[in-house]
């Protein structure tokens, strides 16, 4: 069945957000003076949402500073959204050439931090409806966020496809019954990425790619 719905990652897909992530994770751990993280760790640990990401960062006996370290953290974060990120290469040209299909966000992000994200980036326009990890109830590798996608966009999972650079995105994607697309510039090493159904180094490919798909 041909794709008419693209349903994309956003951090580490369509934008590289990490220098504002380590960041903003930086200035809520210095303030309890717990030990700050190289961009390179925080690559390491981001794609499961800012709960999981400050769950993961908290040392054994601080775990009672998650909210406060969460508040912070949001708050510089909403603060310096854009300071650093960027869309990766390719991404406008080919957003440009998929026209023809549904295009969605669905990001591990909150909904209004994501949908800001791309509105500053002057991505938004691209897409049929960006969701985040509050929208739905659940968040990635769960397959919900990508059946309610498919619903809202009154499609199927056959005629569906999820691009991503993590586990949890192929995860999500083969629970909900969609094909998978890995792209492999993101954050999350190739190996992890096996189980995808179409690796890509480029996102140009993704144009050819949907066309082909029967």
């Amino acid at each position: 069945m041909p794709i008419k719905l693209i349903m994309f990652d956003l951090d580490g897909t369509l934008v590289d957000t990490v220098q504002d992530i380590t960041n903003a994770l930086n200035h809520a751990l210095f303030s309890h003076d717990i030990k700050t993280l190289t961009v390179k760790e925080t690559t390491k640990l981001v794609g499961e949402g800012v709960t999981r990401l400050v769950e993961k960062v908290l040392p054994e006996g601080k775990e009672h500073l998650k909210d406060d370290v969460m508040r912070k953290f949001l708050g510089y974060y909403s603060e310096h959204l854009i300071e650093n990120s960027k869309e990766y290469p390719h991404v406008r040209e080919t957003l440009e050439n998929l026209n023809q299909f549904k295009k969605a966000v669905i990001s591990n992000k909150r909904e209004a931090l994501s949908r800001r994200l791309l509105e500053e980036l002057d991505l938004a326009k691209y897409f049929d409806l960006i969701i985040g990890s509050d929208t739905a109830g659940e968040r990635k590798p769960s397959p919900i966020p990508i059946l309610y996608v498919i619903s809202k966009l009154g499609l199927s999972p056959e005629e569906s496809i999820v691009v991503g650079d993590s586990y949890y995105d192929i995860e999500a994607g083969k629970r909900a019954g969609t094909k998978t697309v890995a792209v492999t510039y993101g954050y999350q090493p190739k190996e992890l990425l096996k189980e995808a159904d179409y690796l890509i180094d480029d996102l140009r490919e993704l144009a050819h790619l949907v066309q082909e798909i029967e």
